[in-house]
């Protein structure tokens, strides 16, 4: 009798590690698969790949440019925030381009180099549109992403999703993955194993 329940007991742990397994497998594919149809296509449109050198050669404020709206309205609405531009000697090529912060910046507003993302308090976005020029004009030199084919002129100082970026989303779905199938692998031993021996 106390073996039967042993035997039981066994068998339900084994089903619900299995099910655990194998939950964690199919819940690693569904990351897969999001961060395949949002991150990967970001990734794979940037022209701008190359990575180079950047010299500031002149980092202005125009306080009387009106910039459209980021999120674009139906009306058109516009925003007088300051618009910071910032030309750069791209070392690469020794061309002067302008440099904008992330890939998204030259979609939103090509006149800006910097985009906030908060229009509410003015007085807060000019300080830190002024703290930006400041710290341009304060390190001169860092490095920059062009495009090496040459389809867009500008540079970009970050990028959205770099190649790191990249590696470190997929890496919890493939541990993810990897302890699932591991549960699953021991789960089939076990029951193998339980099986040769009540065989022999």
């Amino acid at each position: 009798m106390l073996g039967k329940k042993l035997v039981t007991a066994q068998k339900r742990g084994e089903t619900r590690a299995l099910c655990l397994g194998l939950g964690m497998v199919a819940c690693s594919m569904m990351m897969y698969f999001f961060i395949g149809i949002t991150i990967v296509p970001f990734y794979t449109k940037s022209v701008w790949t190359t990575e180079s050198v950047c010299k500031v050669l002149k980092a202005n404020i125009k306080d009387k440019v009106f910039c459209p709206n980021s999120e674009g309205s139906e009306d058109e609405e516009i925003f007088p925030y300051p618009c910071l531009q910032v030309w750069v000697n791209l070392t690469a090529s020794g061309q002067e381009v302008m440099l904008y912060q992330t890939e998204d910046t030259p979609e939103r507003n090509p006149k800006c180099s910097y985009v906030p993302d908060k229009l509410e308090n003015s007085k807060e976005v000019k300080a830190r549109i002024e703290t930006i020029a400041s710290n341009f004009k304060k390190y001169q030199t860092f490095p920059c992403y062009y495009d090496p084919g040459g389809t867009q002129t500008s540079v970009i100082l970050s990028r959205l999703y770099p190649s790191k970026g990249l590696l470190f989303a997929f890496l919890w779905p493939t541990l993810m993955f990897t302890g699932g199938c591991l549960i699953v692998v021991l789960v089939k031993i076990s029951q193998y194993v339980s099986v040769l021996s009540a065989w022999q």
